[in-house]
């Protein structure tokens, strides 16, 4: 019998995503959600290729458009706050959005033929030949024939059958931070700010009247680290962008006066395999890569991917795995590859390594102008 009832753990990008084409394949996708409604706010997120193809076949290319930050330049700033270059960052090829709008987007694309539970999750689960028996925290038990975690970098789906995320996730000794801030907070719309220190970057980030204080910094093994507790997070902002200048304090005292403001460390998720039996991973559950910020790029590209290998392959979901595994892989190993680059490059660790990245900012500035200029010119 082909497989038809598919739960999917998390509703952030990859499971709606993926709701919307099983359902389209013939399945009956349950999106269940811990959250009690969609995430608000989130860091602005860039939707480029294969995942454009992607939207564009689910038809919101138009959506996408409507909720995009308006962002279209970035300003880079020294220590003490001097402008060192400006880099167009619009693109025909992208459309950057926030992470709570694309949510959104891809709820409202998926919820008339997907069931989603809210405030709700996976308790226990039991696999057999023909199945998954599930508990939930709310719910009554239920039977599907598939399961898939698409629940991000602390999946517990991934907990409950490979084991504790120890063994997949490899910490980078970053972490990430963000806050809303008053719309007055910026001086430009389309215009995003960052100042670079050695080992932290600051960033005021436009998102439709709504703007963004990011806060990404370097930092070892904090004794004790609990991913709940806002007050060592509050602490640890406050200690990172001591004495940076700029405005760093108003920004650090936004973060701290906010009740519930965004903090994780920033970690890559590496698997030998992404499923067992009748349950897969999803998104960042499966192969989270920090720093490249097209995680949710990756999220629908690999939506997408396993909808069709599922598709593909009627009844036989090991071999439709294994093709989905296949084929996304090629998308996400070489950013794993890349990784220390990248964030050598937007971090570096001292004065001397923030030097030489400038330089080859301005340089990539450069050709940037001086290619937009001789487009412009050969359309006179």
């Amino acid at each position: 019998m082909t497989p038809s009832r598919v739960l999917i753990h998390g509703a952030g990008i990859a499971g709606p995503a993926l709701a919307y084409w099983l359902a389209r394949h013939g399945y009956r996708p349950t999106v269940v959600e811990q959250a009690k409604e969609l995430r608000s706010g989130g860091s602005a997120i860039v939707v480029k290729e294969p995942a454009l193809t992607v939207a564009r076949s689910m038809g919101i290319l138009t959506r996408l458009r409507e909720v995009a930050t308006g962002s279209r330049v970035l300003s880079l700033l020294d220590q003490d706050g001097w402008q060192l270059l400006r880099v167009p960052t619009a693109s025909p090829q992208s459309i950057e959005v926030t992470r709570s709008d694309l949510s959104t987007v891809l709820h409202q694309a998926a919820r008339d033929d997907a069931e989603f539970l809210f405030d709700d999750t996976i308790t226990s689960l039991r696999q057999d030949r023909s199945g998954v028996e599930v508990t939930f925290r709310r719910s009554p038990p239920r039977r599907f024939d598939l399961l898939v975690g698409a629940d991000g970098i602390h999946s517990p789906v991934r907990r409950l059958v490979f084991g504790p995320a120890e063994q997949f996730t490899t910490g980078l000794g970053m972490y990430g931070a963000t806050v809303p801030i008053e719309p007055g907070a910026l001086d430009d719309p389309e215009v995003a700010v960052m100042l670079t220190a050695p080992g932290r970057m600051l960033t005021i980030h436009p998102s439709r009247g709504k703007p963004l204080a990011m806060f990404t910094f370097r930092g070892g093994r904090v004794p004790g680290y609990d991913r709940h507790d806002a007050a060592l997070h509050k602490r640890m902002v406050a200690e990172a962008y001591a004495g940076i200048g700029w405005r760093s304090p108003e920004l650090v005292e936004a973060y701290q006066n906010h009740p519930a403001p965004f903090f994780d460390p920033l970690a890559n998720v590496r698997m030998d395999k992404w499923s067992r039996g009748r349950v897969a991973l999803l998104g960042d559950a499966a192969s989270a890569v920090a720093l490249f910020g097209d995680g949710s790029s990756m999220a629908m590209a690999g939506a997408h991917t396993l909808a069709e290998a599922l598709a593909a392959h009627p009844g036989d979901h090991e071999r439709a795995f294994r093709a989905y595994e296949a084929k996304h892989r090629r998308q996400v190993d070489p950013r794993h590859r890349r990784v220390s680059l990248v964030a050598t490059l937007l971090v570096p660790r001292t004065r001397h390594g923030l030097a030489l990245r400038n330089t080859a900012v301005r340089a990539v500035g450069l050709a940037t102008r001086n290619s937009t200029s001789s487009r412009q010119n050969s359309r006179v």
